[in-house]
């Protein structure tokens, strides 16, 4: 065997198995150490099942660190989690890093959801707290799972699947949750997963349909335009509301292929309506956050043929600001093409007036909450009169969402509202049915070559 030379460094096989349980980033224990601590503590309590708890903890929008700052600031801010973490675990606890933004550990002297909810939140404000990168701080919140041994498993695979479930469950609701393993998560997850794969199926089998609810002029009830909206009647599942699938569809990734293939089918339904009236249609917040959402759709009106001017693209205030820049640019390069921006559900968000300010809308959408009580609700009256008010000086086209009967169309016209939809005008129907609506409703104007909407 030859000799490796006086020069070349020699590694103990301590030192060799240190390396294997440790993560070469923040120095913290590897996978490897949870499985060996978890293993440990299950054997030592194996004839008396004392509980003990296992924890594991993400980031949350730590991808975007990476992508503004660089990956040094991204490794800067994980050992400075990683050194927060070993602060602040309880007495006996262990804390190991994974792969990326997500850590984990085991906390033996934690017995029950209340003890680890707890220390959840004790974690949570610690790492809520800025984050030093030299020339500029940054705040990040982080979502929390958590299971209990042996409830929610008694080896090492089981117990880190339960808090994976977990805190995937504490991601699906929002920034900076906390969730603690139990069989009612475990089913609600599962259904989910189904509901998922029964989605993905209709998608690719274009079981998703696409129905219409007319939006009229006020003055005299004239269908204008048609939002589209997305409906699925499962085989197995039957009627899924698009509140359940159209979230599940943007948090599982796969928003794209489902706007996409709606796009798709409401505009090849609107080539058969008259060429005056227009189609609107709604954009996720995740499409908002992808730079290439305005090529897809100006790709798919040139394969339809359908005219981008006769579209309008419905989003949201909360959907704008969850990547400002992004959703400003895809904005700018729709309407470029002819097509136009709607502000959905105003008057609910934070900062709507800013909004207006700093995005160049074409049309605002009065929000049916609103709506509803402007017949008994002076100051619903009063809003709706004063949005009317500011759009005409900002020269905004104005919609009243949600009409479902005659004396709030005639109080919306009193105010100056020009358009409305609800269903007192009509419910959403299919392609066939919107056909038989115009036929009844539109049959007597001819084309005049007025403005789309």
């Amino acid at each position: 065997m030859k000799s490796q030379g006086p020069n070349v460094p020699q590694v103990s096989q301590h030192e060799l198995q240190a390396m294997a349980y440790s993560d070469p980033l923040t120095g913290l224990g590897n996978r490897y150490r949870l499985r060996d601590k978890i293993r440990m503590l299950a054997a030592e309590r194996s004839s008396d099942p004392a509980p003990f708890t296992i924890g594991v903890a993400n980031i949350d929008g730590f991808k975007p660190i990476n992508d503004l700052f660089g990956v040094e600031a991204g490794d800067e801010i994980l050992c400075q989690v990683a050194h927060r973490l070993k602060a602040c675990v309880p007495d006996g606890a262990i804390v190991t890093r994974h792969d990326g933004d997500e850590f984990a550990f085991v906390l033996p002297l934690v017995f029950e959801r209340m003890g680890a909810e707890r220390v959840g939140q004790m974690i949570k404000d610690v790492l809520s707290a800025p984050y030093d990168l030299g020339d500029r701080n940054v705040r990040l919140s982080s979502s929390f799972g958590f299971a209990i041994y042996p409830f929610a498993g008694e080896d090492f695979e089981d117990l880190l699947k339960s808090a994976e479930t977990a805190l995937y469950r504490s991601k699906r609701r929002g920034r900076g949750q906390i969730t603690v393993y139990s069989r009612e998560i475990a089913q609600e997850m599962k259904r989910a997963t189904q509901l998922e794969q029964a989605l993905r199926n209709a998608i690719i089998t274009d079981a998703v349909d696409v129905h219409f609810q007319p939006i009229v002029r006020l003055n005299d009830g004239t269908p204008i335009g048609f939002e589209a909206l997305a409906r699925w009647n499962d085989p197995d599942l039957g009627f899924v509301t698009p509140s359940v699938f159209v979230p599940l569809a943007e948090e599982r990734g796969f928003i794209d292929a489902l706007s996409e293939t709606l796009l798709r089918k409401a505009a090849e339904a609107a080539l058969s309506w008259p060429r005056e009236l227009f189609l609107s249609f709604n954009l996720s917040s995740a499409q908002l956050m992808d730079p290439g959402t305005s090529e897809n759709i100006l790709s798919i009106l040139r394969r339809v043929g359908l005219d981008p001017r006769r579209l309008e693209l419905e989003i949201t205030e909360t959907a704008v600001m969850t990547s400002a820049d992004t959703a400003q640019r895809i904005i700018s390069d729709l309407q470029m093409a002819g097509v136009r921006i709607s502000l959905d559900d105003f008057g609910t968000g934070q900062s709507s007036l800013g909004r207006l300010r700093d995005f160049s809308f074409d049309k605002v959408k009065i929000d049916r909450a609103f709506v509803s009580r402007i017949s008994t609700d002076r100051p619903s009256e009063h809003i709706i009169k004063a949005i009317v008010a500011m759009c005409d000086g900002l020269d905004l086209q104005v919609v009243a969402e949600g009409i479902e009967d005659k004396s709030e169309a005639e109080k919306l016209r009193g105010l100056g509202c020009a358009m409305g939809q609800g269903y007192f005008y009509g419910r959403p129907v299919d392609a066939a049915a919107t056909q038989r609506y115009l036929q009844e409703n539109y049959r007597d104007i001819p084309p005049s070559g007025r403005d789309f909407g």
